[in-house]
C-alpha cells in the first residue's frame, strides 16, 4: 500500500531496458549521441514546434535553471505560496539565481488567482531601484494539492504575463497527468496557452533519472548551456537520460502510465467516498487523493503498512480539518494496482 509518493515507486520495464541496451555502446557524449538526437526529434515532435531540449537529473534543477535563464539583478518571480518552487526546493530557486526573490501569490489549491497576480505585479512599478525587477512567473500544473489549471486558466495568467513582458513557466512535474488527465496535447498546454519554458518531468511516472527543461522559442536560451553546465546539470553520458526518454514517449507510453495512474486515483477515491471512516476533502483531478481521515484510523493504517504522508491545509482551508483528525496524502502511480486500494480501503 504505497501512497507516500510517485516517487517511490521504481522504474517501467520498457525504460528500464531501453537504458539497459546503450550500456554496452560506444556513443559521442555530450548530448551528441543518436538517441539524443532523435529524442530532440521526439520532443519537436510532441510539442508541434521545434523547442530547445536541456536534459536535468531533477525537477529542481530544471526549475531552478528555468528562473536562472531569465534572471535580471534584484529580480522577483511570483508563483503561488504553497508551490514547490517555493516551499520544497530548499532555497535551490533563490541559490541558481545569485538572490532572486520568488513573490507569493495566494488562490485555490494551489492555483495563482489572476486577480492577486496582477495586485501583486502592481506593487513593483517599472524602474523602482527599491523594489527591483520584474522577472517571471511559475505554475505549476498538476498543482501541489493535486488541482489543474484549465487551458483557459492558463491563457489568463499568460495574458497578464505578457502585459508585463514577463516569461511564464511550468513547473510539470507531473505534466503528464495534467494532460491525460484533461485530454489536450502538449502544446495546447504550452506555447499555444502562453507558457514559454516548461519542467518536463519524467521521474514521477515511471523513469529512473529523467527531467527535462524545454524551451518553446529560443528567446531565453543563450545562457542555458553555460547555467547547465555551472550548475553539474550537464551529463557526459547524456543518452542514459535520453534513452529513458526515447522509451517514454515511444507510442505513448508516458500517457499510457499517467493515465493508468489517474485511474487508480479516481479508484481510490471513489473508497475513500464509499467509506464510514474517511472523507475525501476536496475532488480528485490526478493522481493524488486528499483525504480526511481520524488521527486513530491513520495511525492503525500506517502501522498496517500503509504508506502515505499528513499534509497541511492549504491556505484559506483553515477548518477542514478537526483536532482529532489529519488531513493525508495519497499518490498513485503507473505501479499501483487495484489490489492495493482495495487493501486500504479494508482497512479499519
Amino acid at each position: 500500500m504505497f501512497f507516500a509518493s510517485d516517487n517511490w515507486a521504481g522504474v517501467h520495464e520498457k525504460i528500464a531496458n531501453a537504458t539497459a541496451k546503450q550500456a554496452g555502446s560506444f556513443q559521442p557524449s555530450y548530448g551528441n549521441s543518436k538517441v539524443d538526437n532523435k529524442v530532440n526529434a521526439r520532443f519537436n515532435q510532441l510539442f508541434e514546434r521545434d523547442v530547445n531540449v536541456y536534459f536535468v537529473a531533477t525537477g529542481t534543477a530544471a526549475n531552478s535553471l528555468a528562473l536562472a535563464s531569465v534572471n535580471k539583478t534584484g529580480g522577483i518571480s511570483f508563483s503561488h505560496r504553497e508551490a514547490h518552487i517555493m516551499e520544497d526546493e530548499c532555497g535551490a530557486p533563490e541559490f541558481f539565481t545569485n538572490g532572486a526573490r520568488l513573490r507569493a501569490v495566494d488562490g485555490p489549491l494551489g492555483k495563482i488567482d489572476p486577480t492577486n497576480l496582477a495586485k501583486a505585479l502592481e506593487q513593483f512599478p517599472q524602474g523602482s531601484l527599491n523594489a527591483g525587477q520584474l522577472m517571471a512567473i511559475t505554475i505549476t500544473q498538476a498543482t501541489e494539492v493535486g488541482a489543474l489549471y484549465t487551458l483557459a486558466e492558463i491563457k489568463e495568467i499568460s495574458k497578464i504575463a505578457k502585459q508585463y513582458g514577463l516569461p511564464l513557466h511550468m513547473d510539470g512535474a507531473r505534466f503528464a497527468n495534467a494532460i491525460a488527465a484533461l485530454g489536450c496535447t502538449p502544446a495546447q498546454m504550452t506555447w499555444e496557452s502562453g507558457v514559454d519554458i516548461l519542467s518536463f518531468g519524467g521521474t514521477k511516472n515511471g523513469c529512473w533519472c529523467a527531467e527535462a527543461l524545454i524551451y518553446m522559442d529560443q528567446t531565453y536560451t543563450s545562457d542555458v548551456p553555460y547555467l547547465q553546465k555551472r550548475s553539474a546539470q550537464l551529463f557526459s553520458k547524456t543518452r542514459f537520460i535520453a534513452s529513458q526518454f526515447d522509451a517514454y514517449l515511444e507510442d505513448n507510453l508516458w500517457l499510457e502510465l499517467a493515465g493508468h495512474a489517474n485511474k487508480m486515483a479516481e479508484l481510490l477515491a471513489h473508497k475513500i467516498d464509499s467509506s464510514t471512516t474517511m472523507r475525501m476533502a476536496w475532488p480528485c483531478q490526478a493522481n493524488e487523493v486528499f483525504a480526511i481521515m481520524k488521527k486513530d484510523h491513520a495511525d492503525r493504517a500506517k502501522t498496517a503498512g500503509a504508506q502515505f504522508y499528513d499534509w497541511p491545509a492549504p491556505y484559506g482551508m483553515d477548518n477542514l480539518v478537526k483536532d482529532d483528525e489529519y488531513l493525508v496524502r495519497l499518490v498513485t502511480s503507473f505501479a499501483t494496482t487495484p489490489a492495493q486500494i482495495e487493501q486500504f480501503a479494508a482497512l479499519k
